[in-house]
C-alpha cells in the first residue's frame, strides 16, 4: 500500500494543544524509518519540535497476516496506542528514559488515526554515536546497561505483551520457549517458500530447532524486555542518557531474548551490556530462531512497497547466511 502524505493542516491542531503558546505549525516532516507506523517531525513558528506518531494501515509497510491483531501473540505486530501506552507506562516506572508524551489522541478529536505527540530529541542514535566515536559512547553504554538492569529485575508470573500481561491477561501458548519455536518454524517455512538455500536445508534447520527447544529447562517468571532494542532505537538525549524509542512490541519474556537480539546488532560493541547467569540453552535456541526472523521477516517486507530494499534485501541476506552457518558448523 502507497503511503499517503500527511499534511500540515491534518496535524496543525493536535501540534497546538501538544505545544501550546500560541505556537504555529510551520512545517511537517517525515522522519526516516518507522515501518509500522507513521513518524514525522513537527516544526513550529518559533523553531520548537516534537514528534508525531500515528498508526494508521496507510502508515503501514508490513502486508497484513492472519493473527496480526492478536495481542496474546507475544509477538504479533506491536501495533497502536495502547500497547504504547502500557509499555511507556512500565518502562517509566522502572526509571527507563523514553521520550515525554506530549499529546495522546485516541478519539479523533484531531486526527483520525491514534496519534500521539512526543518531545524530539534531535541528536544522534546510538548506533550513530557507536560508529563516530566509541569512548563517547561508553558512559551512553554504562547508562544502558543500567536501564536493561532495571528490566531485568522487574519480573511476571506470566509472560506476553506488557499491555496483556499488566492487565491480568494471558498469552498464547504454555512457554517462551515454546512460543519462540512455533514462531521460527513460521519463519522457517515462509523463508523457504522465498529462498532456494533455506529450502534445501530445511529439514537441517527444523532439526535443530526441535533438539535446541527440547533442551530448555521450565521457567516460571519472566522480565521485561523491549523485543527489538537495536542501537537505531535508542536515542542519545542531551545529558547522555539512552532513550528507549519504537517501546509498542515491549513484553515480558526471557531476558535472553533481548540479549540475542543485542548480540546480533551491536557486534563486539555488546560487551559492556554482558550480564552473567543467562541461560545457554535458551540462547543457542533465541539465535537460531532470531536468525530465521530476520530473514523471513525483511522478505516478507519486500513483498510490500517499503523504499529503502537494497537495505532490507541486505539484513535478510546476512541473516540467511548466519542461519545456515548455525548448522553448517
Amino acid at each position: 500500500m502507497a503511503r499517503r502524505a500527511v499534511t500540515r493542516g491534518q496535524l496543525a491542531g493536535a501540534a497546538r494543544a501538544a505545544l501550546g503558546g500560541g505556537r504555529r505549525l510551520e512545517a511537517v516532516e517525515r522522519v526516516a524509518g518507522g515501518s509500522k507506523k507513521g513518524v514525522y517531525r513537527l516544526v513550529m513558528d518559533d523553531a520548537t519540535t516534537a514528534i508525531a506518531y500515528l498508526w494508521d494501515d496507510a502508515e503501514n509497510y508490513w502486508p497484513a497476516a492472519e493473527g496480526d491483531d492478536d495481542l496474546t501473540d507475544p509477538f504479533s505486530p506491536g501495533l497502536g496506542l495502547d500497547l504504547f501506552q502500557a509499555a511507556h507506562a512500565r518502562l517509566d516506572t522502572l526509571g527507563v528514559r523514553v521520550p515525554a508524551i506530549r499529546l495522546v489522541d485516541r478519539d479523533g478529536a484531531h486526527c483520525p488515526a491514534d496519534l500521539v505527540i512526543v518531545e524530539d530529541l534531535q541528536g544522534e542514535n546510538l548506533e550513530e554515536l557507536l560508529a563516530r566515536d566509541r569512548r563517547t559512547a561508553a558512559p551512553v553504554m554504562a547508562r544502558l546497561a543500567e536501564s536493561l538492569e532495571a528490566m531485568r529485575g522487574h519480573r511476571a508470573p506470566a509472560y506476553g505483551k506488557v499491555a496483556v500481561v499488566d492487565a491480568g491477561g494471558t498469552s498464547r501458548g504454555t512457554s517462551c520457549e515454546g512460543v519462540v519455536l512455533d514462531r521460527a518454524l513460521r519463519d522457517l517455512t515462509e523463508a523457504a517458500s522465498r529462498d532456494q538455500r533455506i529450502a534445501g536445508t530445511r529439514d537441517r534447520l527444523e532439526e535443530r530447532l526441535l533438539s535446541l527447544a527440547a533442551a530448555v529447562r521450565p521457567r516460571a517468571e519472566y522480565a521485561v524486555v523491549h523485543g527489538e532494542l537495536g542501537p537505531d532505537h535508542v536515542l542519545v538525549d542531551t545529558d547522555g542518557s539512552p532513550v528507549a524509542i519504537d517501546i509498542e512490541g515491549s513484553m515480558y519474556f526471557d531476558v535472553e531474548w533481548e540479549h540475542v537480539f543485542l548480540r546480533i546488532r551491536l557486534h563486539d560493541a555488546y560487551r559492556p551490556l554482558e550480564v552473567d547467569g543467562l541461560d545457554e540453552d535458551r540462547l543457542a535456541l533465541y539465535m537460531l530462531a532470531q536468525r530465521l526472523s530476520l530473514t523471513a521477516g525483511p522478505l516478507r517486507l519486500l513483498d510490500g512497497d517499503f523504499p529503502d530494499r537494497a537495505f532490507m534485501a541486505g539484513i535478510a541476506e546476512h541473516n540467511l547466511r548466519q542461519a545456515l552457518d548455525l548448522v553448517h558448523t
